[in-house]
């Protein structure tokens, strides 16, 4: 799945809920610290890793791509 940033790069833990890998950065901090998740097939520990467009994450066999373009919500206002 792409999942859409409005920037160049994203963090990991950010990424993560972003992409509903997880539901929190609580969440995210243990999952990644215990190497379950990976990085363009590496195993990453750091939350605070920068993630560019092209670079895949994978956390429990679910799999989310960073891309390039507009982040929309379905905000009323």
């Amino acid at each position: 799945m792409d999942v859409p940033i409005s920037d160049e790069s994203i963090r990991l833990g950010q990424f993560l809920k972003l992409a509903n890998l997880v539901e929190s950065g609580s969440e995210a901090k243990p999952l990644i610290a215990s190497g379950v998740v990976t990085v363009n097939g590496e195993v990453e520990t750091r939350r605070g890793r920068q993630l560019a467009q092209g670079d895949v994450v994978t956390l429990a066999g679910q799999s989310a791509r960073v891309a390039h373009g507009e982040v929309t919500d379905n905000l009323p206002w």
